[in-house]
């Protein structure tokens, strides 16, 4: 495996690595002989990492004293971390769903990484349909700082909008932004990819099965496959994404859903045929 997937004495970033889908790239790189730095609100647990930081994402002064620590030159950023929004305020959504990538980027790994480095961003299948909307999260995309970003937050709209759409509005901005660093950091040789989860068992399963109506109403969600897919089938793809086996890949929103997105647009496709010929009936009908 180590030879196929080269991750041997690679310095890797991994944030929200403490549990669920963080813990699972920790594991796997570890395993493959990667240098980890691990940054969570809770100690990483897993062995072998080469520090693992107590480190609050929705704060830039605990972010910047963790990266103050952190080798001088990163070869893969897997910005894992994220919260569901259900037990806390929208500005902590955001915040760790997003600013803490963008400012991550802009401040350390642009300077820090080198060609041939890679960095992966976790959003949603929830953040898929931001091409529909681009001006819907450009403002955040492309704002100058954290407090900048923060602001853009406050103008994209009303505060108990926010509240309730922080975890979707938050992942759309993760891909609008991947999107651009593609493009921008492509000509340095770095790469950028997006993964898009289906829903997971993690220990965010309980807040996101109370958003969706119920134990049922989550495993309906999830489509095909008839369950919820496990941090390592997460991680799997995250960690080959970063990896040299994906030298040519950059810009991708890698959808890790057993089809579940497929189904929808299919369903949706069945769903306009279907007022499609209830309305021609109708005309026939009237004549």
């Amino acid at each position: 495996m180590k030879q196929v997937i080269d991750y041997e004495n690679k310095v890797c970033v991994v944030t929200g690595a403490s549990s669920g889908m963080g813990k699972a790239v920790a594991e796997l790189l570890v395993n493959l002989g990667a240098k980890v730095y691990a940054l969570d609100v809770n100690p990483c647990p897993v062995e072998g990492v080469e520090k693992s930081f107590i480190c609050n994402l929705a704060d830039k002064n605990s972010i910047d004293e963790a990266f103050s620590v952190i080798s001088e030159e990163i070869d893969a950023y897997f910005g894992v971390a994220g919260l569901s929004g259900a037990k806390t305020p929208w500005l902590v959504t955001m915040n760790v769903n997003f600013t803490a990538n963008k400012y991550i980027t802009e401040t350390y790994l642009e300077n820090r990484m080198h060609e041939g480095s890679a960095i992966l961003y976790t959003s949603s299948t929830a953040g898929a349909n931001w091409k529909l909307y681009p001006e819907k999260t450009i403002s955040a995309a492309e704002a100058e700082g954290w407090e900048a970003t923060e602001q853009a937050y406050k103008e994209m709209a009303p505060e108990q909008v926010l509240q309730m759409l922080s975890y979707l509005i938050s992942k759309r901005c993760v891909c609008q932004y991947a999107c651009r660093k593609a493009v921008e950091l492509g000509k340095r040789g770095i790469r950028v990819n997006t993964v898009l989860p289906g829903s997971t068992a993690t220990g965010m399963k309980a807040e996101f099965e109370k958003m969706a109506g119920g134990k049922e109403a989550l495993l309906k969600e999830a489509g095909v496959a008839g369950r919820l897919a496990e941090s390592r089938e997460m991680a799997e793809p995250m960690v080959f994404l970063n990896s040299n086996m994906a030298s040519f890949v950059s810009g991708s929103e890698f959808a890790v859903d057993y089809a579940d997105t497929c189904l929808k647009v299919l369903k949706m496709k069945e769903d306009r045929e279907a007022v499609s010929i209830a309305m021609i009936k109708q005309m026939f009908a009237q004549r």
